[in-house]
């Protein structure tokens, strides 16, 4: 269900009180997973790295991300940069974000869907080719809110089934518009992947080095800060949270 992502939305404080993750199983991260590159698939540059980026690091860069869409309508009415601009700069924040979690360039694709336009039909072939049995597919969850992230979560579902690849979700914003024991989230299929501490230094960095989010493009209201440090907080926690079938 695509929810507006409005005000602060639920503050870190309440989340961080809730004593519900605590009792969630934790991820296992098995010889397979080690062995067979899980495919990481972000809708926009920084999903990956906001949702599992200390997974990744933990994983010493052994995946594959295909990131579905350049980001370029993140400001729409920027007066700092141009769409096809602003692509090329959250393309290059990708390469230099997944580098500080041990991810090589080659192992980053870009898929080139528009921003907003995700074309599920296709993404569900192109995730096909890339899936085999017993593979994570590692994606955004879908009723996250966002319509790109949840259907690029339908997607990855569609191409999982097809192929006996597993279906990892996480969320992003469902921290911004959902409360402890919200209805909606299937907190019974949550796993927590605790972060050590490298992996978890190394995720705040790569979330960092996405610039055109976590500041300002220019003075503008439009130019404004996608992740300001309210929301930032939210994926500063020591754990990560994924939800299994």
């Amino acid at each position: 269900m695509v929810r507006p992502i409005v005000d602060a939305g639920t503050d870190e404080s309440i989340w961080r009180a809730w004593p519900a993750p605590a009792g969630w199983p934790v991820l296992v991260l098995d010889d397979r997973v080690r062995t067979v590159p899980p495919l990481v698939v972000a809708p926009h540059p920084d999903d990956e790295v906001l949702g599992v980026g200390g997974l990744v690091a933990m994983l010493a860069g052994g995946v594959e991300i295909a990131v579905v869409t350049d980001g370029e309508a993140s400001h729409p009415d920027s007066t700092v940069h141009p769409r096809a601009a602003l692509a090329a700069i959250r393309r290059a924040e990708t390469v230099t974000a997944c580098g500080l979690l041990g991810v090589a360039p080659a192992a980053i694709e870009h898929l080139g869907h528009p921003d907003g336009g995700v074309v599920e039909a296709a993404l569900v072939e192109a995730l096909t080719g890339r899936l085999t049995p017993g593979r994570w597919c590692v994606t955004t969850w879908r009723g996250d809110g966002h319509p790109d992230h949840e259907a690029v979560g339908r997607a990855a579902e569609v191409a999982c089934r097809r192929t006996g690849a597993i279906l990892l979700e996480f969320p992003v914003w469902t921290w911004h518009w959902a409360r402890p024991d919200h209805p909606d989230v299937p907190w019974h299929r949550a796993r927590r992947v605790d972060l050590t501490g490298p992996a978890r230094s190394a995720k705040l960095a790569a979330v960092d080095a996405f610039r055109s989010q976590v500041l300002p493009l220019g003075p503008a209201p439009a130019d404004a800060a996608i992740l300001p440090p309210n929301v930032l907080a939210r994926f500063a926690r020591p754990y990560e949270t994924v939800f299994v079938p």
